[in-house]
This record gives structure tokens, C-alpha cells and sequence, in this order.
């Protein structure tokens, strides 16, 4: 067959070439035959005893990979424990067989898509992604009542382009890594599992290729650009010369990269930029220090109550922070206190739906309000401070008042733990998120209150352009490089200086190597990522002149429009402007 071109998103970066290996689940139910009502109650119970299964088979996975897999990619498995959990899903599946005379596996697929179908109609980019939750527990139901073999990615023997509608939880978590050179898929975007999983095994990918398993062919050779987000189907032989090319200067890249990873990041002319990374868990914190991060600049607590089926108790996460404050010891980790609520809602806790969530019930909201929810979680840091070099951060703050009622739940902790005679770090610094407009603007006062700042682009962009990041019809106008936002972000940093205080970022937009000499300009002391940015973020970094990135700050706050501004940073990024 001829060349032919899919032009998908490209998710981890890296240019593969290799043969198609097409994959698809093979659990397609017979869904004509009914059952008789006398057989209702044997077939309920052998959906009961299938589900039972699976449930068991989930949390063997959940044990078998704990140790290796960053928090991440473990709560994408245990959401396939909660779909089966659901107090919904399976009662809708049992009443089906008896009620409809469905077949357990008819029934099993017909609920599946119907859950799968309710989360892909949400607005939400996160809670779309969702659906895949769905379609795995479901798979794994019918994988059981079928029979099926579900040996699955395990069995596969030999380098490959896998080629998939989607890949779920369970099947890149057991495949054979060493033989999977790329991944494309039909469905999925950017939170999707599959990107997920690539960007932490350091697989290229590209997801939302429409129509490709239909357009190739087992066995075909392919081309995949995780970068470009694009696929080349039986390449001509000139085609496969450009990207061999392309393969060797992308190689270089990397090692220049991995040799900046464990050095200290400082422009060329001296400026001291400390590059840290987000984690949720012990296993991101242990593979976030192997990448060369410097500190973490966002430990994401909510992960620990995202995992449990109840509230965690101050002893269970006295253990986790512990682990991690001694595992990056005597290096900084920035604790953020639970920032529940908006994308991230946890069942036990019973918060009300909200039309609005982002500008609701959230955050630091929630936790001034449930003071003993909050209490328990300030004297397990508390705790663990003792153990490294543990900093507070409270997020969504927006005023002094709500700033002030948390220091003083904080002060309480203390006051609490040294009656007790608990040790803990009694000079732990304590800091604040700039990600409400509000705080921004009043950053000259309330950095005369806290230790640090540290910036959360993702919600201060969206809170400053009033634009809803998951909806599709404006999602457009969502970009972090838009002027306003970087007047913020001046802003801030000004009056942090002025009060002698540092100022890190941990949203998207410090990851992002086109911006990060914006950010150097606008006084940005700590940029703070995902583990698998910080190689390159580093590099760049060596390569930036400190004056050179204040000139181009200046010249950024000053453009009309976020297109002027990305132009610009493509300009510096190119060199045409750069001094």
C-alpha cells in the first residue's frame, strides 16, 4: 500500500519505526439470546461471582504495582475498583438480568456504555477521560463471564507500534515494556490513560487517530512522531531517511538533557533557578529525585484521600508524608493542604453538587469549615516535619482573612502536638498559592504573612480569562501566555521581593520550555513540574541569559494579545531576539 499520513495529538515525545501490532479486546458478548426466568437467579450469580472476581483481580494489580508505579497511574487503576464499587453499576447490571432476561455479558455491556457514554458527554476534559474507567471494569467483567484470554499486551514477544481503539489501566500496566516501541490510539486526549502511562514510561504517543484501525495493517510498518502527534503508515523510503534524521538530532537533544538532569540549573550569567517537581505520592517522589528534581514544589496531599474508601486518620498520613520528607531529606518538599473539590470530589467527604464547582466549595474553603478534617492533616505534617525539610502551602487563598484563619488552625496544630510532647519542626516555613485573582492583586499584603508564594497557572488562568479549561467551545482562549496573566504574575513576584520572600510556580505553564524565559523575567525563583520535564527545563535554563529574559518579560506584559505574546517567545526561543 501507499504512504498515507494520521495526524493525531502527540502526548510523549519520540520517533519510533517498527511494524503495526493491532489490538483490540476480544469480548464481544453474543447479544442476541435471552435467558429464561428460571435461569435469572443461576445467572445473577454468576455475575455475582464475576464481579466478586474482579474486584479481587483489581486489588492484586493495586498490590503488584504499588511499588512501581507513581500515584498517578495507580489512582487510574483504582478507578476501574471504584466503577466495580459503584453503588450504581453493578445493582443496574443484576437488574437487568433479572428484570430484562438480559445475559450477564449483554448486560454487562449495555450498562458499560451507558456510564462510558454519561462522562464522555461531560464538559469536563478530566471526567471524560473518565469513561475509559468505565469500559475497563467492564472489559474485565467480560473478560470473566466469557472466558476470553486476557493474556492480552503480556503475550507480546517483539518490538512493536501497538495500534489500539484505547488502551486501559490493565493492559499497559502487565504488557512486556521492552518490546511496546510506541503507542497509538483512536480515542484519548492529553489526561487520557494512555498519556499517562507514556509520558511516565517514556513512550512515544500519539492518541486520537480516528479511523486508524481500520486504515492499517497487522504487521505494516509505521512511523510515529510523539512530538508532531503524527503517524506514517507504509513510509516511502525517502520519508523513512527524514525521520531516521529527525531520530538522530531528537537523540542528541536527549543526551544533552539527561547531562544537565543532576547539575544545579543557572542562566549563563549566573542566576540561581531552583527546579523542582509535583508528586503525589512516595513512588513520584522517589522517581522525581532519580529525573534530577532539585526540591518538590507541590506534594499533592488530596492523592491520599483520593485512594481510600474512608477519611484517612492522622496516623496513616503521618506515614506517608514521613516517607517522603526522608526520602528527599535534607532537600525541601512543599506540602499543599487538601485542595478537594472543583475536577476532584471525594464520595466520603459528601460535598454538595454545585453548578460551579471551581467557584465553590473547595480548597481551602472546605478545610476552614471542616476543622477537624483540617486539624488531623496540619499535625500529621506536623509530625513528619521532624523527619526532613517539610514547607506548608495552603491553596485557593483568596484574602487575608481566609489566610489568617489558616495560620491560626496551624498555630492551633503546634500548640496541640508541643502539649503533647510530640516533636516537630517548630520553624517549618509556611506559604501560599497565587491562583485567585485576589491574591494577585494583594499580593503586597499578604507577603508580609507567609514564607513564600508559589503560582498555580491552571487555575489562576482560568479564574483571570473566566474561561472553563474543559469546555470545548472555549477552551481556545484558555493559554497562560496571555498578557494579563503575566502581569500577575509580576506582580506577585515584585512584592515578594520587596518582602524578601521567594516565589515558585507548580502549574503547567513552568513545565513548559517555550515559557520559561518569560517566567525568569518576571522574577520567578523556582519552577516546579512534572518529573519528566525537568531534564529539559534544566537545559534550557543553562541557555538563557538572566537580562536578556527581564528585557523579554518587559516586552511580554506590554503586547495586546496572547498571540503576540506566544510569537514573541517564538521569536526569543529561535533566536532572533535573543541577546
Amino acid at each position: 500500500m501507499s504512504e498515507r499520513s494520521f495526524q493525531g495529538i502527540g502526548v510523549s515525545r519520540g520517533i519510533r519505526r517498527g511494524k503495526v501490532c493491532l489490538f483490540q479486546h476480544g469480548t464481544k458478548p453474543d447479544a442476541e439470546r435471552k435467558i429464561q426466568p428460571r435461569e435469572a437467579d443461576a445467572e445473577t450469580d454468576r455475575f455475582n461471582r464475576a464481579a466478586e472476581r474482579a474486584v479481587r483481580e483489581v486489588e492484586e494489580l493495586i498490590a503488584k504495582t504499588a511499588g512501581k508505579l507513581k500515584e498517578e497511574e495507580l489512582s487510574v487503576i483504582r478507578g476501574q475498583k471504584t466503577i466495580l464499587s459503584d453503588p450504581a453499576y453493578c445493582p443496574e447490571i443484576r437488574k437487568l438480568i433479572r428484570e430484562e432476561l438480559l445475559k450477564p455479558e449483554k448486560a454487562v455491556s449495555q450498562v458499560t456504555e451507558k456510564y462510558a457514554a454519561i462522562f464522555e458527554n461531560m464538559q469536563n476534559s478530566y471526567m471524560r477521560e473518565r469513561a475509559a474507567d468505565v469500559r475497563d471494569a467492564g472489559n474485565r467483567l467480560l473478560g470473566i463471564l466469557t472466558g476470553a484470554d486476557r493474556s492480552g499486551l503480556a503475550a507480546i514477544d517483539y518490538p512493536v507500534i501497538l495500534v489500539a481503539d484505547d488502551l486501559s489501566p490493565s493492559d499497559t500496566v502487565q504488557m512486556n515494556r521492552d518490546f511496546i516501541l510506541a503507542f497509538a490510539t483512536e480515542r484519548g486526549g492529553k489526561t487520557s490513560h494512555t498519556s499517562i502511562f507514556a509520558k511516565s514510561l517514556r513512550i512515544p504517543a500519539v492518541v486520537g487517530l480516528t479511523g486508524i484501525l481500520e486504515a492499517v495493517s497487522d504487521g505494516e510498518e509505521m512511523i510515529l512522531d510523539g512530538s508532531e502527534g503524527i503517524c506514517i503508515a507504509a513510509p516511502r523510503p525517502d520519508t523513512v531517511a527524514e525521520y531516521e534524521r529527525k531520530g538522530e538530532e531528537e537523540r542528541k537533544k536527549e543526551e544533552l538533557y539527561l547531562r544537565s538532569a543532576q547539575q544545579d540549573a543557572r542562566t549563563s550569567d549566573g542566576k540561581r533557578i531552583v527546579v523542582a517537581a509535583n508528586i503525589g505520592s512516595y513512588a513520584d517522589a522517589a522517581g522525581s529525585s532519580r529525573e534530577g528534581a532539585e526540591a518538590v514544589g507541590l506534594f499533592r496531599t488530596e492523592q491520599v484521600y483520593l485512594s481510600r474508601q474512608s477519611s484517612p486518620g492522622e496516623e496513616i498520613q503521618f506515614q506517608e508524608y514521613k516517607k517522603i520528607a526522608e526520602c528527599y531529606s535534607p532537600r525541601e518538599v512543599i506540602v499543599r493542604t487538601l485542595d478537594i473539590g472543583g475536577d476532584k470530589n471525594v464520595k466520603y467527604l459528601g460535598i454538595a453538587s454545585e453548578a460551579n464547582p471551581f467557584l465553590g466549595y473547595r480548597a481551602i474553603r472546605l478545610c476552614l469549615d471542616r476543622k477537624e478534617l483540617f486539624q488531623t492533616q496540619l499535625r500529621a505534617i506536623l509530625r513528619a516535619s521532624r523527619y526532613g525539610k517539610l514547607a506548608i502551602m495552603f491553596p485557593m487563598i483568596a484574602d487575608y482573612e481566609e489566610l489568617a484563619a489558616a495560620k491560626a488552625m496551624l498555630e492551633e496544630a503546634e500548640e496541640q502536638l508541643a502539649k503533647e510532647g510530640i516533636p516537630f519542626d517548630d520553624r517549618i516555613k509556611t506559604g501560599m498559592m497565587i491562583e485567585v485573582p485576589s491574591a494577585a492583586l494583594m499580593a503586597d499584603v499578604l507577603a508580609k504573612e507567609v514564607d513564600f508564594f508559589s503560582v498555580g497557572t491552571n487555575d489562576l488562568v482560568q479564574y483571570s480569562l473566566a474561561v472553563d479549561r474543559g469546555n470545548k467551545q472555549v477552551s481556545y482562549l484558555y493559554d497562560y501566555c496571555h498578557p494579563a496573566v503575566a502581569r500577575l504574575i509580576r506582580q506577585t513576584s515584585e512584592a515578594a521581593h520587596a518582602n524578601h520572600i521567594p516565589i515558585g510556580m507548580c502549574g503547567s505553564m513552568a513545565g513548559d520550555p517555550l515559557a520559561v524565559p518569560l517566567l525568569i523575567g518576571l522574577g520567578l525563583d523556582e519552577l516546579s513540574m512534572a518529573s519528566d520535564s525537568i531534564a529539559q527545563v534544566k537545559y534550557e535554563i543553562g541557555r538563557l541569559a538572566f537580562e536578556s529574559c527581564r528585557n523579554l518579560a518587559e516586552t511580554a506584559v506590554n503586547c495586546k494579545s496572547a498571540r503576540e505574546v506566544r510569537n514573541l517567545l517564538l521569536d526569543f526561543r529561535s533566536g532572533v531576539i535573543r541577546s
